[in-house]
């Protein structure tokens, strides 16, 4: 049982770690818009993370404990070698500054830890990676058109308005979309730490936890709600203000996007990227001013770290769970 302890703690650390690296898509937009001070928008932000255990049901959670692997390749090592890829990889991002998926890395570390273990791709359930690999494209796109949209429409109802007066309304009810997007982050990212240890409580016992307990719920979304009050202040400077220029019409718009999306796949159990997300929001948002309101060489840096995440927190989970089975004999 201490065994077992110490991971469940480990997973915590991801997700603690999950909410820090992550601090910058709950409040880059209210940030860089001045809405709110750093200190106040992690505090707003991390409330919601939290409060979304109490609203929600926990399908995301079941496809990562139930839906990546089949359960007779699942054991304490390769949890473990999963988490360390997971954590080495948000760890190696957050010292480049780049808003990567944390979400990705750990189905990364947990295929790369399953394939280490059993050499054998039947380990895998296909379709539960495929609909998390489809989502990798649709998520950012879905940001990005429902940016460009809501962004289209307040330009359309407010375009009369003076300037001054529209962004003192949206100062405003960017307070309401930071939180409707800080809730989406907190039901689908604090589900993923949920659904691996889920995963382990089945190992131990699968009759006894075929439904998720209270506890895991209320625990992980705290970690995800503390990780998230320690901020992430470089990877905050790169979403809010080197992808492109926000006023308070645009971060509502991104933020809208943001909610939207992630609510609305949550629904369906599917973990996608929170950061993926937010991202094409802002770049939708930026790009109804003119498409050079965009800085792409940042927003293609960032695409490119998106691409590698799933392939090198995979070869360090495989790499962990590799030394662990060698330390252990």
């Amino acid at each position: 049982m201490v065994l077992i302890a110490a991971i469940i703690i480990v997973a915590l650390a991801f997700d603690f770690m999950n909410g820090f690296h992550d601090a910058a898509n709950s409040i880059a937009t209210i940030v860089a818009t001045k809405v709110l001070r750093p200190v106040w928008a992690v505090a707003w932000a991390a409330f919601f993370n939290f409060i979304a255990a109490f609203f929600f049901k926990t399908h995301v959670a079941a496809t990562i404990g139930k839906g990546v692997i089949h359960a007779q390749f699942v054991d304490p090592m390769v949890i473990v070698g999963a988490l360390i890829g997971a954590i080495a990889w948000d760890v190696i991002t957050w010292l480049a500054a780049l808003p990567t998926s944390s979400s990705h890395a750990l189905i990364g570390g947990l295929v790369g830890a399953a394939l280490a273990k059993t050499a054998n791709l039947q380990a895998l359930l296909v379709g539960g990676l495929l609909k998390i690999i489809v989502f990798i494209f649709v998520s950012p796109l879905l940001g990005l058109v429902l940016g460009l949209t809501v962004m289209s429409a307040v330009g359309w109802l407010f375009h009369r308005k003076p300037p001054g007066r529209v962004n003192r309304l949206f100062r405003h009810l960017q307070l309401l979309s930071a939180a409707g997007y800080s809730l989406g982050h907190g039901l689908n990212d604090a589900q993923k730490t949920m659904g691996i240890i889920w995963m382990l409580l089945i190992f131990l016992n699968p009759v006894r936890y075929q439904h998720l307990p209270l506890w895991v719920i209320v625990t992980c979304h705290a970690a995800i709600a503390a990780g998230t009050m320690s901020g992430g202040w470089r990877i905050v400077h790169t979403m809010g203000l080197r992808i492109t220029k926000l006023k308070p019409p645009g971060g509502f718009s991104a933020e809208t996007a943001g909610a939207a999306t992630l609510i609305g796949v949550s629904m369906f159990g599917i973990p996608v990227s929170t950061t993926h997300t937010i991202t094409g929001a802002i770049v939708g948002v930026g790009a109804t001013r003119r498409l050079s309101a965009v800085r792409w060489g940042v927003a293609g840096r960032i695409v490119w770290a998106w691409i590698l995440t799933i392939p090198a927190s995979g070869l360090i989970g495989a790499s962990a769970y590799y030394l662990i089975r060698l330390l252990t004999g």
